[in-house]
């Protein structure tokens, strides 16, 4: 097995990183504090192929491969973790979801301006009574004609009030369980599509997060993506996939919050000296890097077993579980090490933390990927 990253892994990181540092963390604290992602940083980011990685090139994506996608991931949530999560939900999930299930005229219609980043793509999975239960959603779509009317609410979606596409997954069937769940490509400006309540967030705040609200919301016939009944298998590969990515937003926000422990521990001094100089902050800086690299080869592995074609929902969901509670503790480490500083708004491991918890709820919690594995590990 090599893990040598290739001259390509290594110039994407580097050119990111450079954005990231240069563009990005100069305004991470006001992105926290106004509640948004400028929108030329994200046009900024679609021209660097950073809004469509894995999409093939005939599609006009940068068509790299899944590892490039978790270095890129991890390179702009180091600085800044609501871009990271609003660039995760448009790649992984709404952008995803129509590409991996849309046939060949609707990836030529949808798919190249969302890749560009000329649009912006959001994913409605999760209902106030259907949360890790996502089974039991109760949005529907009833076909009247040429048309899907879809009512219904969903709750806590990322970058539906910024994006110009949701796919949303309703009940089509409800004497098929899960199995009746089709998913529906829905621009945004259609009527009968509404924003609810935007979330008062702990963090990533930066990004919006959003409630949606269907009322006999038409959609063309053509919108259903794959044949009707197959949305909630669809949306638990597309999980697979945005498991990894939540992983890869994680182990950013953990470096993040290593490198500025790093800095600081440097510069802070007390009884006439650095605190690095002290075997108890070295011995934290330790623990730190190990888990964060441990989590790192985590995530790469999921990545590697998507691009060889392999199954890999054990290891996407040991990537976030693992990752996502190192990232927690992690940064509780950074701000024990910047002490009464880091507890303030002056210092952004503050901001790291409130940031890395929505890594170990959003898209599956811990809960559910212990079940995903221990399922995996025992046959079931």
């Amino acid at each position: 097995m090599d893990f040598t990253p290739t001259k390509e892994h290594l110039m994407l990181r580097s050119t990111v990183r450079a954005f990231a540092e240069k563009e990005i963390k100069p305004i991470a604290g006001e992105i926290d504090k106004n509640g948004d992602v400028p929108r030329d940083i994200l046009n900024r980011m679609g021209e660097m192929n950073l809004m469509g990685m894995t999409v093939p090139k005939e599609y006009g994506g940068a068509g790299c491969d899944k590892i490039s996608y978790m270095i890129a991931l991890e390179e702009i949530a180091r600085v800044c973790g609501s871009t990271g999560i609003v660039m995760e939900a448009h790649n992984s999930l709404g952008l995803g979801h129509i590409f991996e299930r849309g046939n060949e005229e609707q990836r030529r219609k949808w798919v190249p301006d969302i890749a560009a980043g000329k649009k912006l793509a959001a994913w409605a999975l999760t209902e106030a009574g259907a949360g890790s239960d996502s089974g039991g959603m109760r949005t529907n779509a009833v076909l009247e004609g040429d048309e899907w009317v879809i009512n219904g609410t969903k709750i806590f979606i990322t970058n539906a009030a910024i994006g110009d596409y949701v796919t949303v997954m309703a009940v089509t069937d409800k004497t098929k369980g899960p199995k009746g769940i089709s998913a529906f490509v829905v621009p945004t400006g259609t009527p009968g599509y509404s924003l609810g309540t935007s979330e008062d967030k702990l963090g990533l705040r930066g990004s919006h997060t959003s409630e949606l609200v269907f009322e006999n919301c038409r959609v063309p016939k053509e919108n259903i993506l794959g044949e009707p009944g197959t949305g909630f298998t669809g949306a638990m590969n597309i999980l697979d996939r945005g498991r990894a990515a939540v992983g890869a937003l994680a182990v950013g926000l953990a470096q993040g919050a290593l490198d500025e422990s790093v800095r600081y521990s440097k510069e802070r001094e007390q009884f006439g000296r650095p605190i690095a100089k002290f075997q108890a902050i070295q011995w934290m800086l330790a623990d730190m890097a190990t888990r964060i690299e441990a989590s790192r080869l985590l995530v790469y592995r999921a990545a590697w077993m998507e691009d060889k074609g392999m199954r890999f929902s054990k290891e996407a969901s040991m990537a976030k579980l693992y990752a996502s509670e190192m990232a927690t503790q992690t940064c509780l480490n950074a701000i024990q090490i910047h002490g009464g500083y880091g507890y303030t708004k002056d210092y952004p491991v503050e901001r790291m933390l409130r940031d890395t918890k929505l890594m170990e709820i959003g898209e599956g919690t811990s809960q559910v990927q212990r079940i995903v594995i221990s399922r995996a590990i025992l046959g079931r």
